[in-house]
């Protein structure tokens, strides 16, 4: 049957994409995304809803663009998501909502994904909304992520005078600075963030919570809850000898450097570090994202160095499969040891990168996250030639609002500490996204800021109604 698979999407061909930063996917036309609506069975119950972090009503939006009324489908989805061109892009849809598709049963899950994304870009040139009238309640919300916009943008439909502070020049967090123009383009971003200025957000760039004020502070001015959702953008490293030469990165300074910084525009004077060959630790969808990126810059050859199987590979599978059509050469069950330099002091490179010592893995027991845990194979070590070495092993919190904000809880990762409701351990300061877990999805990170702006509601309401 051919509604077994879903249907295809229309891609840049890999010999050409690797050589440029333009989006490797196309998205669905009319006749392609009704055809796939109608694969959707149309679930009584849909359990598709309950893979996905904010609760779209997928069936209900799948049954619009079956009856083609594609602008009903739009309200749809966007009277529950503030970012639905962003979702469609970069949601781990195999994990959540597809994965809990009855169709996938028998054959490939519905791509709803595609479908969220056709709908968002059929309405690019949509008219922006105008804001609801104020209720007298003014929210502050620290930094402008996935968790942050959506946090706003939920706020502001209830009425609050909400103002995003972000850190750095550009409103959209990782959207702008963590993943690359070929998986999302920032013209996509700044359309969703202008919507959200339209319906009445307030956007201040380069004040940094912690420093150029405090939370305490955003209380005296006036604001009657914050919210923090300042993300993890402290980068972790493997604790090697080496990682201090010329050419290791961490795939945050890496990718803001190209990404934020438009280092790969011709022309560019941003400094990065641009051909040779390339090795990428880790196996995430940033560590994909380097390293297709790397190519992009020019590497004549990039490794993805990750200490378990392809079984265990955490990124996308769509990342993946785009990342081996592109030439991205996989050494699995690798792990690094030790970054070698260029050592004498004669040499114009010394100091730089000249390998990576790595030492072959083998999948013994289960550890505690259910997968094969990783151990040395003796004797197993060899030398990678490579220039530059990328290290995406995750990243944390970092430990400024901590330590700027008196009675704020942290655990001992550095993640704020929140309830069930994203309610800290300070009156009236709630938290979501990476600045609790950690590193995590876009999606989830929009979860929390969707619970945290309800929660934020209802406490803002009761003190009103006393």
């Amino acid at each position: 049957m051919t509604d077994l698979k879903k249907t295809p999407m229309p891609v840049q061909d890999p010999e050409t994409r690797r050589k440029n930063f333009n989006e490797v996917a196309l998205g669905y036309g009319e006749e392609e995304a009704v055809a796939e609506a109608n694969r959707c069975l149309s679930c009584k119950n849909a359990p598709c809803v309950s893979g996905c972090p904010v609760g779209i009503p997928i069936s209900e939006f799948i049954r619009k663009i079956k009856e083609r009324k594609f602008d009903e489908a739009y309200e749809i989805v966007s009277s529950v998501s503030s970012l639905p061109a962003v979702c469609g892009r970069v949601c781990p849809q195999e994990t959540q909502c597809e994965m809990q598709c009855v169709r996938g049963k028998k054959g490939e899950p519905v791509a709803i994904g595609r479908l969220e994304r056709f709908l968002a870009d059929r309405r690019r040139e949509e008219k922006l909304v105008a804001p609801v009238p104020k209720n007298g309640k003014r929210v502050a919300v620290v930094g402008s992520g996935p968790s942050g916009l959506t946090c706003a943008g939920d706020l502001a439909r209830k009425g609050y005078d909400v103002t995003v502070f972000e850190a750095l020049h550009l409103a959209g967090g990782v959207l702008v600075y963590g993943i690359p123009e070929f998986r999302l383009p920032k013209a996509i971003v700044q359309r969703e963030i202008d919507a959200l200025e339209a319906f009445g957000v307030k956007i201040e760039t380069n004040v940094v919570i912690g420093k150029t004020l405090t939370v305490d502070e955003l209380f005296e001015q006036g604001f009657s809850a914050v919210f923090l959702g300042s993300g993890a953008g402290l980068p972790n490293f493997m604790g090697i000898e080496g990682e201090s030469l010329n050419g290791v990165y961490s795939a945050n300074e890496f990718l803001t450097r190209s990404n934020l910084m438009k280092a790969y525009r011709e022309g560019s004077e941003t400094p990065i570090m641009k051909g040779g060959k390339v090795a990428v630790v880790g196996g995430g969808n940033v560590a994909m994202d380097a390293a297709r990126t790397a190519l992009r810059l020019g590497a004549e050859k990039v490794f993805l160095v990750y200490r378990r199987s392809m079984e265990e590979l955490p990124a996308r599978k769509e990342e993946v499969e785009h990342a081996a059509e592109e030439g991205i050469e996989f050494r699995l069950l690798c792990n690094p040891v030790k970054i070698l330099g260029y050592e004498e002091k004669s040499d114009r490179k010394f100091g730089f990168v000249r390998g990576m010592e790595c030492v072959k893995m083998a999948l013994g027991e289960k550890d505690a996250s259910g997968r094969r845990r990783p151990e040395p194979v003796p004797g197993s070590e060899f030398v990678l030639d490579v220039d530059t070495v990328i290290m995406a092993i995750g990243t944390s919190p970092n430990p400024l609002l901590k330590n700027t904000t008196e009675g704020l809880a942290t655990d001992r990762r550095g993640g704020i500490v929140v309830d069930e409701r994203g309610l800290t351990s300070r009156k009236n300061v709630y938290a979501g996204g990476d600045a609790v877990t950690g590193a995590a999805t876009v999606i989830s990170a929009m979860g929390a800021g969707k619970s945290a702006a309800k929660a934020i509601d209802e406490a803002l309401s009761k003190e009103k109604n006393r």
